[in-house]
């Protein structure tokens, strides 16, 4: 059981971009639609690919399995900053989501849902994850633990130097 809720480590970026690509188009859509009822999918999906990576994700899985292996080579990152994006994407989505269609808070819920814009379209146009960055900074400061990513802390293993 524990195997099922995890995440994958490393992560293939492209699998990542795809996705964010993806969320991009429908935060995007909901905006100029209206259609809060999009907010289930997307909420759902932040949600599934937080507790258990791809497994439970029909949009984690098909970028994985389907459309990154198109891409080319894979190009790894590591998973934990990537899971941390994700579970900021799961607070972002849900309070959207209990805002649009709980509430009918429309404007609150747009509020959430621009701040997805840079996020998602960083990641998925540029490769720039805002919320591994944030997850770099609080390794800094010393609220993430070193051990939850080692490799995030030693850079030396993905540019090919060996460690002193």
């Amino acid at each position: 059981m524990r195997d099922f809720f995890s995440f994958p480590n490393p992560v293939n970026d492209k699998a990542a971009r795809t996705v964010a690509s993806v969320v991009l188009v429908g935060v995007i859509v909901t905006l100029v639609s209206g259609w809060y009822w999009l907010l289930i999918p997307i909420t759902y999906g932040f949600w599934a690919r937080v507790l258990t990576g791809p497994k439970l994700s029909p949009l984690g899985w098909l970028a994985m399995n389907v459309i990154a292996p198109r891409l080319g080579e894979k190009k790894y990152v590591s998973g934990p900053p990537k899971r941390f994006a994700q579970a900021l994407g799961t607070v972002m989505s849900s309070l959207a989501l209990l805002f649009g269609l709980i509430l009918g808070d429309h404007t609150a819920a747009d509020v959430v849902l621009v701040m997805f814009i840079p996020a998602a379209g960083l990641e998925s146009i540029f490769g720039y994850c805002l919320g591994c960055k944030a997850f770099a900074i609080l390794m800094r400061l010393g609220l993430i633990p070193e051990e939850v990513c080692a490799e995030c802390a030693d850079i030396s293993g993905r540019l090919g130097l060996a460690r002193s």
